[in-house]
């Protein structure tokens, strides 16, 4: 469902609007009756997509054989952090 909410309406409700989002609504907040935004769901990371991930690493890893070559990882993970 898509409802238009207005600015001031947003500002005072908004625990109530996003638990309207929780639910599947979708608003578009408007001011002085133009659209000016759109409070929808958050794209969130599924395990789905980390798993996906890890697939397309090892596919990575495997098709270019061994890419970081003799550089040891802890190496790699501490140049990093520096």
């Amino acid at each position: 469902m898509h409802i238009e909410v207005g600015s001031y309406k947003a500002k005072t409700k908004l625990p109530e609007l996003l638990r309207g989002v929780q639910a599947g609504n979708r608003y578009t907040i408007t001011l002085r009756g133009n659209a000016v935004a759109d409070l929808v769901p958050a794209e969130c990371h599924t395990d789905k997509d980390t798993v996906a991930a890890v697939e397309d690493m090892l596919s990575f890893m495997e098709a270019h054989h061994n890419p970081v070559g003799d550089m040891q990882l802890k190496a790699l993970i501490n140049a990093g952090r520096a």
